[in-house]
């Protein structure tokens, strides 16, 4: 079968019918949003806390109330839905292969948006070594376990990670049942923001920062785990399961197998201010981008996205070519990676968005052409979100740089 669209979204969290929503109410004809799960909503499904919907729908709700939200407003929309879609390869052509339970199906489309969001890192990418037991899992296999069937896999189980998803399974885990008997932290400092950190040490969890995992260890289930700890050497703690949280990286597979490709730094597709891939019939936007941003963030990106794309179309102009954007280490990555002559009106992304690999202390400057127009002086954390206005000269420069001088 072969199926011709105005706009093809691959992804149903917020960002993807956020962007879906917006290309129906600007006027485009024929959107397809594909999703593998059975439902949209995303990660945010099996999310049993809020808050989530506050600036997008004026009220708050719990994680799967807001993915039904969201499949209300597409439904009202006329986009069209399919659900348990899975794609399984994009051409440079916009023809995208995607299997269901009717089988194989060729889809093509006058533009394609990118919106798969963003995974855990599991443990076979960490590399923590040990026996393999039962009872390793991520946040986003506990909340799915705890939505969807009402089972609890740990009672005592050892936290990984101090980021704001590791504080949402410090709550799962104490809502439902099950205490951590620690959380413990690789770098010197938590990465969530106070006050949130303060959870854990508020609610009685041990918290050890600088501390790695060196064994785990169980016959059929996690029996104990040892860490090392900076400052006093390795330990070992009797826990019935590893939480593993955050560390969070894109889902862009279907980028890496096709000319679309990937930036280094960020892990996802390269963009330019608009949303647009090196490939100007390919967008992207949400977490696929960068992890993680919250599901709020995510939806009014893709709302921004699903603008550029509709008036994209309405000129369907050629793109002129892009400029990319370097930065010095310690910083990550920078969000567009690219840029190009703007479209009409607004950009999608009126800011870089930057993120810093570890903590570092020193100033950061955007140069033009070897010109220094931005410069400021910070304590920069990593894995913070860091923005900076994109001035307009930076449209009509050859040379984008943010340099980094540490110390200063």
């Amino acid at each position: 079968m072969s199926t011709r669209a105005d706009v093809i979204i691959i992804g149903g969290g917020p960002s993807g019918v956020a962007a879906a929503v917006e290309l129906r109410r600007q006027g485009v004809a024929r959107v397809v949003l594909l999703e593998r799960e059975p439902h949209l909503g995303g990660a945010t499904r099996h999310c049993s806390h809020s808050p989530f919907g506050m600036r997008e729908f004026g009220r708050v709700y719990l994680g799967a109330a807001y993915g039904r939200r969201l499949a209300r407003e597409a439904e009202a929309a006329g986009v069209e839905l399919r659900l348990g879609h899975s794609v399984t390869q994009i051409g440079a052509d916009g023809e995208i292969a995607v299997t269901s339970a009717h089988g194989i199906e060729m889809l093509s489309a006058r533009r394609v948006l990118i919106a798969t969001g963003a995974r855990e890192m599991p443990r076979s990418a960490r590399l923590i070594s040990g026996d393999r037991p039962l009872g390793v899992v991520t946040t986003g296999t506990l909340q799915s376990y705890v939505a969807f069937h009402g089972l609890m896999p740990f009672q005592r189980p050892l936290i990984v990670g101090s980021e704001l998803v590791s504080l949402s399974a410090v709550f799962t885990c104490l809502t439902h049942g099950a205490r951590p008997v620690a959380m413990i932290e690789s770098a010197p400092a938590p990465l969530a923001r106070a006050p949130f950190s303060w959870f854990p040490a508020l609610v009685g969890v041990p918290f050890h920062r600088g501390a790695e995992i060196v064994d785990i260890r169980g016959v059929r289930r996690v029996e104990e785990v040892s860490f090392r700890r900076a400052d006093s050497g390795v330990e070992t703690v009797a826990c019935d399961g590893v939480l593993l949280t955050g560390r969070f990286v894109p889902e862009s597979a279907l980028c890496r197998q096709s000319e679309v490709g990937v930036d280094a730094g960020s892990g996802g597709p390269a963009i330019d201010q608009d949303g647009r891939c090196a490939n100007p019939l390919f967008f992207a936007s949400g977490n696929v981008l960068r992890a993680v941003e919250t599901g709020g963030w995510a939806f009014r990106e893709g709302r921004a996205v699903g603008r550029t794309i509709a008036r994209d179309l309405a000129r369907d102009t050629p793109a002129r070519a892009a400029v990319p954007v370097g930065f010095d280490p310690p910083v990550k990555l920078a969000v567009p990676s690219l840029l190009r002559r703007p479209l009409d009106g607004p950009p999608a992304f009126p800011d870089f968005q930057l993120r810093f690999t570890r903590h570092a202390t020193g100033r950061l400057t955007l140069e033009l052409d070897g010109r220094a127009v931005w410069e400021k002086r910070g304590d920069w954390r990593p894995e913070r979100r860091i923005l900076v206005p994109i001035p307009s000269a930076a449209f009509d420069a050859e040379q984008i740089h943010f340099r980094f001088r540490e110390g200063e």
